[in-house]
């Protein structure tokens, strides 16, 4: 098949999930490539359709070996009528659990056809200069598999087939899916209901925070005030201040960076499924 349009789909709060989709675009080599940012509450308002004769490529983060609750809201609005997909997650190195397989569900739920998937690693969010867990990654090697991956996807959508009759994509994971999912909005859930972000007197209140936050927790006015039952840890507002003025506090967030970083140092490669 010839694809008439590639629609990028990414939930990505700190943007090494953004960048891996763009880096598996840049290998399918279409001349028309939209990209559909639902990171940012109100572009996750409006729904998405697709047919046939689009190609589609989501990436999520793995949040607890699970696809995160805000991106599996809307990705479950999408209608889709036989629309290939590439499914993709990013993960900090640690694992990705039931993340990939449940993605996969998900967009075969809504009417697509997933024909590859991949599992690629990402700086984790809870990174800090102290505990470094996959730092800086996606690194060049990291874009340049995705960009190979996309080639390998482009040569799968060959001339002459069409989306009825691509094979769909077997992918890693287990029935039921891992735990519980990681929702956004739990207000039972200790580990997501915590007030874990120091701001130091190096804030200028630039309101970049506010600006970068996937749920729209912080004031805008006032960047100390977090709405901490909204927040779901994506630590955004902490990779994007331009001052660094933002933190993890100790407690249960610093305790799990630390876990990371001791447990998880040994380099893991990308995962890929055609």
């Amino acid at each position: 098949m010839k694809p008439v349009s590639l629609k990028l789909v990414c939930f990505s709060p700190t943007g090494t999930t953004k960048a891996v989709i763009q880096g598996i675009t840049r290998g399918i080599h279409h001349t028309t490539a939209e990209l559909i940012d639902i990171t940012l509450p109100g572009a996750r308002k409006q729904p998405l359709e697709t047919s046939e004769d689009d190609v589609l490529i989501v990436g999520v983060p793995v949040y607890m070996g699970r696809v995160p609750a805000l991106a599996t809201e809307w990705l479950r609005t999408l209608q889709a009528r036989k629309t290939p997909a590439v499914c993709v997650v990013v993960y900090g190195n640690r694992v990705y659990d039931d993340a990939l397989i449940e993605l996969r569900d998900i967009l075969t739920g809504c009417g697509c056809i997933p024909v590859a998937g991949a599992a690629f690693i990402g700086e984790h969010s809870f990174t800090t200069p102290e505990t470094p867990t996959a730092k800086d990654r996606p690194d060049p090697g990291d874009l340049a598999l995705a960009e190979s991956f996309g080639r390998k996807i482009q040569e799968k959508l060959s001339p002459g087939s069409s989306a009825g009759t691509l094979p769909a994509v077997s992918v890693p994971g287990r029935h039921p899916y891992r735990g519980e999912p990681c929702h956004p909005y739990r207000k039972d859930t200790a580990f997501w209901n915590i007030d874990f972000i120091a701001v130091s007197d190096a804030c200028t209140r630039c309101g970049t925070c506010a600006e970068v936050c996937p749920v729209g927790g912080i004031d805008p006015e006032n960047s100390r005030v977090i709405a901490t039952e909204r927040c779901i840890t994506c630590c955004a507002c902490i990779r994007h201040c331009p001052k660094h003025a933002r933190t993890i506090k100790p407690g249960l967030v610093r305790d799990a960076s630390l876990r990371l970083y001791t447990l998880y140092k040994e380099r893991k490669e990308p995962e890929l499924f055609v």
